[in-house]
């Protein structure tokens, strides 16, 4: 179905969270912004998201806190009173966030195809995007931008409001040298890879000449993983992890030589900067939520193990179908994510 408003005067965006799904969805805002121009853009994020966001060129960020429960809900409501869109793109399918969309007033309200309006999203829009086969994440965000009429030849591109202030703490932090770093933890555990074999690509890196550098957030978890792998390592590793801000770390994923993270926020982060990653996958599917623009160099075992689960390959099952069970990334070997780091490198 195409857009009615041609012209649209003012477009809001829903999408709250994660911080990996919100890098997805910048290359959409911004080709709408390239194509729009005349068009105000309001995106309503979560509160973590929008600390990386902040700085956004031409965007007005309404911030939801889901953590406030109700009050979230009241504090929307009154921020949007008496106002009204001409577009509104719905780009998450949980409950919560289609709640939220009962408090924005617009003419058209565009949700996801049939088959990814989940959890209700099509009983709280009046559009959908065209069904799409086997999408990427980026993709899926990108016909948002298509239905409302960016070009369909144009493919998705980054522009990351990176400051000078945040370029200078990482040449601080790194003293200019190349370095390499290593995101080792996931939103969840078992997605996270070993912290002996990090070591041993840690060593490795030091032994083609590059420094170590081990980014990641202020949990207990994920502090105790970074003192595992330092551990462990012989290389010197300077330890990031807990101590920078989102903007700080994007700096540091840009001059970065590569990435190796399971999937995780950085690892998207790291796409929007350009810098090549090694995503480590086993639960998930690489080619719908792996790195962008560095899916051929994801070491991934989904398919065995999806293979293995559900006697069906990929195709054969539904596009984005996880695998369950414990310890799957043991699967994936240090030698695989050695050959992945020479490709890189050369």
């Amino acid at each position: 179905m195409q857009t009615t408003i041609t012209n649209p005067k003012s477009i809001c965006i829903l999408r709250l969270s994660a911080i990996g799904d919100v890098c997805h969805a910048v290359a959409s805002v911004q080709a709408i912004q390239n194509r729009h121009p005349q068009a105000k853009i309001t995106w309503i994020i979560g509160k973590v998201e929008a600390m990386l966001l902040q700085c956004l060129p031409n965007v007005e960020f309404v911030i939801f806190d889901k953590k406030a429960g109700l009050k979230g809900y009241q504090q929307l409501r009154e921020h949007l009173r008496n106002r009204h869109f001409d577009i509104l793109l719905h780009m998450q399918v949980a409950f919560r966030a289609s709640l939220a969309t009962l408090f924005v007033s617009a003419t058209e309200k565009w949700g996801f195809d049939k088959s990814r309006a989940k959890e209700g999203q099509g009983l709280f829009t009046n559009r959908r995007i065209a069904p799409q086969m086997e999408p990427h994440v980026v993709d899926g965000f990108w016909g948002f931008a298509q239905a409302i009429g960016v070009d369909s030849d144009l493919k998705p591109n980054w522009k990351m409001p990176l400051q000078s202030v945040d370029r200078s703490w990482c040449e601080q932090q790194t003293n200019s040298k190349s370095y390499i770093i290593i995101s080792p933890a996931a939103s969840k555990v078992q997605r996270n890879w070993l912290s002996e074999r990090y070591a041993v690509i840690a060593d490795y890196a030091n032994e083609k000449g590059l420094q170590v550098v081990l980014s990641g957030g202020p949990t207990v978890i994920e502090e105790n993983l970074a003192e595992e792998i330092i551990s462990a390592a012989n290389a010197p590793i300077i330890n990031l992890v807990g101590k920078t801000k989102l903007p700080q770390l994007l700096a540091l994923l840009e001059k970065a030589e590569l990435v190796l993270a399971p999937d995780s926020g950085p690892a998207h982060m790291a796409t929007t900067v350009d810098t090549p990653v090694i995503g480590l996958y086993a639960h998930s599917n690489p080619n719908r939520t792996g790195p962008y623009h560095s899916r051929d160099t994801t070491v991934s075992v989904y398919s065995e193990l999806l293979l293995k689960q559900t006697g069906k390959n990929v195709q054969q099952n539904r596009w984005g179908k996880r695998v369950k069970g414990e310890n799957l990334m043991q699967l994936i070997t240090v030698d695989a994510v050695i050959e992945m780091v020479d490709r890189i490198l050369k």
